[in-house]
């Protein structure tokens, strides 16, 4: 989730709490072994032992088509000890599907094996190697394939997002799907796509048959989330309304990493691009919404979260 759930956000998620794990956003391999510099500022959290300031394990995706670039790259991260290497063929974005990354490689499943076994064979043994996938570029005709080729390679654990590429984000997500990759390979199965309640986990884990689901845009629009459904807690106006309440000091942090880490320019766009997908969850995010979607200054900006309660606790960055 480019742009969306950085170092930022993974932040604020992981003092929530929940989660098991988190993976970065993806790293783009090209044809040259990348300094430890770059992996550092994609995943600032490497500094910190890979895991978020709430503790949160964060493991390190690449992304690309050449094997040995791939691999080559692999070992050099593994120096930083990440909390796991993921590889991307999930991504069905059009500017990186364009110069052969992501979900695009899902019709050459003879790559994905490839990509696989060079980058298992690079890294030490005891660090893991995981994966995630679509069910296709335009069909599902070679799920399974792809699914058995990834496992072969070997990848330790398959996260399953239930589209295609070209059915992007609109759903339904095919969960059936899932439990047909979780039947074929040995190796865990992790479920991923149109998770947004706690209703949705039930069904998407009755469905597929698997027992681990990732969020991916569902914990961005409902931070509580994960904490809710290990709790199996009742949702209702109190829940939510205390959820808000505890949010807003994060709203407050959030705000304040995003001045320290974006050009001053695209700082609004960044809080306003998160409080809009609250509105999903929170009715309390709306009016938030409504009255800083004009606005560019930072100033203002403050003004309106001040309003709205949203002031940070002392030294809760500094945590």
């Amino acid at each position: 989730m480019e742009g969306l759930l950085d170092d930022v956000l993974r932040a604020v998620l992981s003092r929530i709490g929940g989660y098991d794990f988190a993976v970065s956003e993806f790293v783009r391999v090209t044809d040259t072994v990348l300094p430890h510099r770059c992996f550092r500022r994609i995943v600032p959290e490497l500094i910190h032992g890979s895991r978020a300031v709430g503790g949160m394990p964060v493991r390190v995706q690449l992304l690309g088509s050449d094997p040995q670039a791939l691999a080559d790259n692999a070992a050099h991260l593994a120096a930083l000890a990440p909390a796991a290497v993921d590889l991307n063929f999930g991504c069905p974005a059009p500017t990186v599907n364009r110069h052969r990354g992501g979900a695009v490689l899902l019709d050459e499943p003879e790559l994905l094996h490839a990509i696989a076994r060079a980058v298992r064979k690079a890294l030490p043994p005891e660090l893991a190697l995981t994966a995630k996938m679509r069910l296709g570029v335009a069909d599902k005709g070679r799920a399974l394939e792809c699914a058995q080729a990834l496992s072969d390679g070997g990848v330790s654990e398959l996260v399953v997002h239930a589209r295609t590429k070209v059915e992007g984000y609109r759903p339904p997500a095919h969960w059936e799907w899932v439990g047909l990759i979780a039947d074929m390979v040995p190796v865990p199965v992790v479920a991923n796509g149109e998770v947004w309640t706690r209703e949705d986990w039930l069904r998407c884990r009755a469905v597929s048959g698997v027992a681990d689901v990732m969020l991916g845009r569902g914990a961005v629009s409902d931070p509580f989330l994960a904490r809710r459904i290990r709790a199996e807690a009742v949702d209702d106006e109190l829940v939510r309304a205390a959820e808000w309440a505890s949010l807003l000091p994060l709203l407050a942090e959030f705000r304040d990493r995003v001045v320290a880490k974006v050009v001053g320019k695209h700082v609004a766009g960044r809080i306003k691009q998160w409080c809009n997908l609250l509105r999903r969850r929170y009715a309390q995010a709306e009016a938030l919404y409504q009255d800083l979607r004009p606005l560019s200054a930072l100033v203002d900006i403050d003004q309106v979260l001040t309003r709205h309660g949203a002031v940070a606790v002392a030294d809760r960055m500094a945590a």
